[in-house]
């Protein structure tokens, strides 16, 4: 199954209150680099693509993926869940990791034991949002959950997020949820990238952190400051 598992990075640049946030530039390694350079620590094997909109102004990404070698897909910029479903049956994933190109200091030991109790477990829908700082957590569905959002989420909001069908209906999806470290459990502290304020903070963490792979734990006690 695991040969199988796909990480699909969503990402835009029409963000309208950061525009162009996904590739600025963070100490010398844009937003989407810094996410790369993380996931290169994973310990699963993952085919990673990064699903971008249809609209010219996304170009800038696609040539940013053939410029670092990343599959891209793109599909329609509404309809998100969509161009996940689109993006998992074009690469035939059979599990699939959601990440957003927002946010730099995903958790990649926590991801990895995410992915691990999304096996174990055999769930269809996994995630470490709860405890973990906004912006650090993942989320891991299976293809037929992610179908079944598609084929049944009618509703905008479940076009527009991939998980809110998965979210809203727990009874129809066996859903795990990762327990983490008490000193990374810190859902009040904000690591991901919407604001000028979170990039400042961002950058301010990269450019202080002792190793460029920066622990979550660094990144909560420098946020502090």
């Amino acid at each position: 199954m695991e040969d199988k598992l796909g990480i699909i990075i969503q990402a835009y640049m029409g963000s309208k209150r950061l525009p162009g946030k996904i590739l600025k530039v963070i100490n010398n390694k844009t937003m989407l680099e810094h996410i790369l350079f993380r996931l290169t620590f994973l310990k699963h094997n993952a085919k990673i693509v990064l699903a971008t909109s249809i609209l010219p102004c996304d170009n800038i990404v696609e040539e940013f993926c053939i410029k670092v070698n990343i599959n891209c897909f793109r599909g329609s910029k509404e309809n998100v869940l969509e161009r996940y479903y689109m993006c998992a049956k074009k690469y035939g994933f059979c599990n699939i990791v959601r990440l957003t190109g927002d946010n730099p200091f995903v958790d990649i030991e926590e991801l990895a034991n995410l992915i691990d109790l999304h096996f174990q477990a055999a769930s269809d829908f996994s995630n470490s949002f709860e405890s973990l700082p906004v912006g650090v957590g993942a989320e891991v569905f299976s293809f037929s959950a992610l179908e079944k959002s598609y084929l049944e989420g009618k509703a905008p909001h479940h076009r527009e997020h991939v998980d809110e069908y998965m979210l809203e209906n727990p009874a129809v999806f066996k859903t795990s949820i990762l327990k983490v470290p008490p000193d990374k459990n810190r859902h009040d502290i904000r690591l991901t990238v919407d604001t000028e304020d979170d990039y400042r903070k961002a950058c301010y963490i990269v450019k202080n952190a002792k190793e460029e792979f920066i622990t979550t734990q660094e990144a909560i006690m420098l946020s502090e400051e």
